[in-house]
């Protein structure tokens, strides 16, 4: 027991002094929506005014300082606004901004799995001492569905989708998300889900929480979290596009079409990572930042995170012209968002999604699909995924695929530099090397086959006379070795105003060292050509070894589930209701 003068010592000597530091002595990081914001600040005075019972403090906690005297307009060193006009603050307005309806917090799964302690904690404190807040209620519920949220956003291993500034490899095996699974069940209403991933986690909380979690696992009410296709919207009012994150079987594609991620955001308009079984096919670079190894510019974010990680060519996403999407300024991107218009799963064996961008570069409209198709003849469902990009002026146009593993066999002839070249100046370009390139003739495709982790996949894209496919690598202009060498293959169209990248990525084979044996290595796709493209309709035609065609057909400009359309392509009329269709031709 404190004796009350002792009380007071500890109160006004130290820890009043204390939660002014960090508050009114610091506004910059107290006052901001920002997960800093959060740990560092309205946390720390939250818990230590609800320790004390201090009203005061715990107002400043929870909606933030009534006078900071910072400007509007000020940024941090990483190009993100400290200060927005009439921006809600505090604890609240951590809350409120950055999470989304949904449970998606802006800045990415790896920051969303950083601050979800915080919040937590401090929510469980506030539960428990200040019960009539209802904070568990508040937003709906948004920080119990932040839990579901996040454990959505991990592959199958339980790593986070590395989106925005994400280090590969955490996973919600780290403390922070066992705290959190232990208080969303206690809280939340018992989840029978969240045990199971408990059950992973190996470990609970020494509170009132893990014991819910030990008793309920005791008791044999767990049930399997069954990770789905899911939608998470993006933004305070989920209005600002979404991620969207289809799973086939063993396949998991993340599509981001989302709003910008405050200043760990990247520039990455309607990229998207392909897994298979917890491995990466095609990656998201992820942060260039070596977290806490000191070797590595002391363990913080080193330079190459904004010459290259946070650039548009660091992606599997459009870019034009060299140039990053909204030239990779903050203060244009912050103000954008992409927009959805498809995510339909609800037939297992076609999964659609499809979103927009009309503001990454004026002038350019975006609009991209990927579909998982699930065809009866193969082992695995393949993905489909078309571009289609409207331009009032003519541009030079890359798309790259930054697949990982060992290149098997193309089906162009390329030149291979002796000496590869920096693939450009600025805007990540510098820290690229152009190993080959080769060149399309026209009407045919270029296919690219490669083995990872056992595994063949293949990549085959429609191409026009012209076009070039070039053989890159990440590391130039590396100096310091700070940059992971690995590949890619970029498609490159130049002169070009209006057009569609059409593209097949299959997963066909498998190689067992031990066995030395190959089955089935080489690609299914024979062909792959957009047969029709105009402002309402873009129909892509792909025919298989097994001697069917499929033709995919979506409306461009009418997302309703219960209209009727009707589309002559290649002679034949196309009749079908909704937003798409995937039709077998005879």
């Amino acid at each position: 027991m404190v004796e009350p003068e002792d009380r007071d010592v500890l109160e006004n000597n130290l820890f009043i002094p204390f939660a002014k530091f960090i508050s009114e002595g610091n506004p910059q990081f107290f006052n901001r929506v920002h997960n800093h914001s959060t740990w560092g600040g309205n946390v720390a005075v939250g818990m230590i005014a609800l320790v004390m019972d201090n009203d005061a403090l715990l107002e400043d906690a929870l909606n933030g300082l009534k006078t900071d005297n910072l400007k509007v307009g000020m940024k941090d060193n990483d190009g993100g606004f400290i200060k927005v006009e009439g921006q809600k603050l505090g604890f609240y307005g951590n809350l409120d901004e950055p999470f989304s309806p949904d449970g998606y917090y802006t800045e990415g799964p790896y920051y969303q799995r950083y601050a979800m302690y915080p919040f937590l904690i401090f929510a469980e404190a506030l539960q428990n001492v200040k019960p009539e807040l209802n904070i568990f209620e508040y937003k709906n519920g948004v920080l119990i569905k932040a839990v579901d949220a996040l454990i959505n956003l991990s592959d199958a291993d339980g790593d986070f989708f590395p989106l925005n500034d994400g280090q590969k490899g955490m996973s919600y095996y780290t403390s922070a998300v066992v705290t959190a699974v232990d208080i969303a069940y206690h809280f939340g209403g018992k989840n029978p889900e969240l045990l199971s991933i408990a059950e992973k986690q190996d470990r609970v909380v020494l509170d009132d929480t893990g014991l819910s979690i030990a008793l309920g696992i005791k008791e044999g009410l767990g049930k399997s979290f069954d990770k789905k296709s899911i939608e998470l919207s993006d933004g305070q009012n989920g209005d600002e596009g979404a991620v969207g994150i289809l799973r086939s079987e063993d396949l998991e594609l993340v599509f981001k079409y989302a709003a910008q991620g405050l200043s760990h955001g990247h520039y990455d308009k309607l990229s998207y990572s392909l897994y298979e079984d917890g491995d990466e096919v095609l990656q998201d670079y992820g942060l260039a930042r070596y977290v806490n190894i000191e070797q590595k510019g002391g363990g913080n974010y080193l330079k190459e995170n904004k010459t290259w990680a946070k650039q548009s060519i660091a992606h599997n996403t459009l870019v034009q012209n060299e140039t990053s999407h909204f030239m990779g300024k903050y203060e244009i991107g912050s103000i954008h968002h992409s927009n959805k218009y498809v995510f339909d799963v609800s037939n297992k064996n076609l999964q659609v999604a499809s979103a927009k961008e009309s503001n990454a570069y004026p002038g350019t409209e975006m609009q991209r699909t990927v579909v998982f198709v699930n065809d009866e003849s193969y082992a695995k469902p393949y993905l489909l995924d078309f571009m289609k990009v409207v331009s009032n002026t003519s541009n030079k146009y890359d798309f790259p695929f930054y697949y990982l593993g060992q290149l098997m066999q193309t089906n162009f002839e390329y030149n291979k530099l002796n000496t590869p070249t920096v693939f450009g100046k600025d805007n990540g370009y510098q820290h690229l090397y152009k190993e080959a390139e080769g060149v399309s003739f026209g009407g045919d495709n270029a296919k690219l086959t490669w083995l990872s982790n056992g595994k063949f996949y293949s990549i085959t894209s429609a191409t026009a006379k012209g076009d070039k496919m070039i053989l890159a690598k990440i590391g130039a202009n590396d100096p310091d070795y700070n940059l992971r060498n690995e590949p890619a293959f970029i498609l490159r169209k130049t002169n070009t105003k209006n057009t569609v990248f059409a593209s097949v990525v299959e997963s066909h084979g498998i190689y067992t060292a031990r066995s030395e044996f190959a089955e089935n290595a080489y690609s299914h796709v024979k062909h792959v050509e957009v047969v029709h493209d105009v402002a309402e309709y873009t129909a892509v035609k792909v025919e298989t070894d097994n001697n069917k065609t499929k033709l995919f057909v979506i409306s461009n400009l009418d997302n309703k589930a219960g209209s009727d359309h009707k589309v002559t392509i290649e002679g034949e009329v196309v009749s079908w209701t909704g937003a798409f269709t995937l039709k077998e031709l005879k």
